[in-house]
């Protein structure tokens, strides 16, 4: 972690708020492992676990070989007696291959057995594309997880909810789905900056004339669009899909009578269209314009950099997109 200089508050990256966060779960209990492809002596290809390996030894952090779907059930496996897994699945586009220990194992035993199972696993994962990665490297496919009954999923946009909510997510007893975006790993902040619980919303803008709604990556391009104006944008930071903090979200659009929901997701069947429904449910009579997304199109993730940047969201498309509501109404 950095140290503070004279000019200014101590910073730190992303990624090293990660492997922070790691590192205080596995000193807080020992019954906490970390278990993945090259997450040991090599630290992972992001380098996100460096020193850890060195820190606590080889029987807590684990290399696995190059089969998701046999260490991500050996971590569900090692839940189920008691331990506390952190699995890390290298890129959120190889969890189709590890699907069933996650879909069916994880986030159902505590409610087949009753309670007599906790499974407190989590799954780390990286996602998102903006890295000229190709369609198979690019995805992300955070509604997949958030559909799923028992699995809670977390999305930290800021360095101190990348350690903060890690650590959370480790001591929660439900199985969490932990999901980084790969552009945010080398992003500086403060640590310890407006920490919140696991489950809440954080206003990260405040504003008067447009909602916008938003997690992971795609709130930095928001912040940028705020900062564009002439529209007056309140950006909301969900940090977690699950649990949904829904509460901060209708208060926002109370007060502006206006929604934007944006995700890097593909914008169809995406999580934007469940709250959008619900904020439409809930202040139907109190919207002064109908709720809008803005996603990816439904189209494989091209590899070429100029295609890519045409198809995600960004600064500017989002203050348009937010300059529009405001002018319907």
């Amino acid at each position: 972690m950095s140290s503070a200089t004279e000019a200014g508050p101590a910073t730190t990256r992303y990624s090293e708020a990660l492997n922070a966060g790691m590192a205080d779960a596995l000193d807080e209990d020992e019954r906490v492992i970390l278990i993945g492809i090259d997450v040991g002596a090599g630290g992972g290809i992001f380098t996100i676990t460096r020193g850890l390996h060195e820190r606590f030894g080889p029987d807590r952090i684990i290399d696995t070989p190059i089969s998701e779907m046999g260490y991500v059930g050996a971590a569900v496996g090692a839940a189920m007696t008691g331990l506390r897994p952190i699995v890390e699945i290298m890129f959120m586009d190889f969890v189709g291959v590890c699907l069933d220990p996650i879909l069916n194992q994880a986030a159902k035993l505590r409610y087949m057995t009753a309670g007599a199972l906790e499974i407190p696993v989590v799954f780390r994962t990286q996602t998102g594309a903006g890295r000229s990665a190709g369609a198979q490297h690019s995805q992300s496919l955070e509604a997949w997880f958030a559909h799923v009954p028992g699995l809670k999923v977390v999305m930290p946009a800021t360095v101190t909810d990348a350690h903060d909510l890690l650590l959370e997510s480790v001591r929660d007893p439900n199985p969490v789905v932990f999901i980084e975006n790969r552009r945010l790993y080398g992003m500086r902040g403060e640590t310890g900056v407006d920490p919140l619980p696991l489950g809440r919303a954080r206003v990260a803008h405040a504003g008067d004339d447009v909602t916008v709604v938003t997690w992971g990556q795609s709130l930095r391009e928001c912040l940028g669009a705020a900062d564009l104006g002439p529209a007056s944008l309140e950006v909301i930071d969900l940090r977690s899909l699950v649990p949904l903090d829904m509460d901060t979200v209708i208060a926002s659009v109370r007060k502006t009578g206006r929604l934007l929901v944006v995700h890097e997701a593909v914008q169809d069947f995406g999580a934007g269209a469940e709250i959008a429904a619900r904020v439409a449910d809930e202040l139907f009579d109190e919207l002064r314009t109908p709720v809008r997304r803005l996603g990816t199109p439904a189209v494989p993730m091209p590899f070429s950099p100029e295609l890519e940047r045409s198809l995600l969201p960004a600064t500017n498309t989002i203050a348009a997109a937010a300059q529009a509501l405001r002018a319907e109404g």
